[in-house]
């Protein structure tokens, strides 16, 4: 099977909040990954979902298979801190199904998040990863965080300690080396390849 043909990301809905509770309770009851310690049942979660609306900087996104509507996994943006002054940071995290870890999923969930916070007050995004967790820590590099420090055993799940590595990424300045690259295209393009592209947008073509 391959990747992005067979899968759709989208806004999550209440429609999906019984896939995403299973799906995350999965992580709760047999991984360090999250924190929490007791599965959550549906309605318990739905503040959380509420939380995640289509708008603003709080977002969620989904993965479903375009071919039987399973939910493969699903993003997040969420506060970082209650507090006023943290209001233009986010936390954000990804969770995939056991079977979608190499179908390019996360990274397609990411890529939709990061573009739908471009037009948000949103200056930076962080991300709390447990020790040890290879993949995750090489999806968090491809997307621009860089790692800003660890809380040593910060956790106990499973009868251990675990450690929490910390990302960071400047939203900001992603997105003025995306304008730039935007420029860049556009000096490359000769005039009548400019003009042409307009023509299609005009008439309401995909470029």
């Amino acid at each position: 099977m391959t990747d992005a043909t067979e899968v759709m990301i989208r806004p999550g809905t209440e429609a999906d909040l019984e896939a995403l509770t299973d799906l995350y309770n999965e992580y709760v009851r047999t991984t360090p990954i999250t924190f929490d310690t007791e599965p959550f049942t549906a309605e318990a979660r739905r503040p959380w979902l509420h939380a995640h609306p289509d708008h603003g900087p709080h977002r969620l996104f989904v993965a479903e298979e375009t071919v039987g509507g399973r939910v493969l996994g699903y993003a997040t943006s969420s506060a970082f801190r209650p507090k006023a002054a943290y209001s233009t940071s986010v936390e954000v995290t990804v969770y995939c199904a056991p079977d979608a870890g190499r179908r390019g999923v996360g990274t397609q969930l990411y890529e939709a998040l990061f573009k739908a916070l471009e037009g948000e007050d949103v200056h930076r995004a962080y991300a709390g990863v447990t020790q040890p967790n290879e993949a995750s820590t090489r999806l968090h590099a491809r997307f621009g965080f860089r790692p800003i420090g660890t809380y040593r055993e910060v956790g106990r799940k499973f009868g251990r300690y675990y450690d929490v590595a910390w990302f960071e990424k400047d939203l900001e300045k992603d997105l003025e080396k995306d304008l730039e690259k935007d420029l860049e295209k556009d000096l490359d393009r000769g005039p009548g390849e400019e003009a042409g592209r307009s023509g299609r947008e005009s008439r309401g073509e995909r470029p």
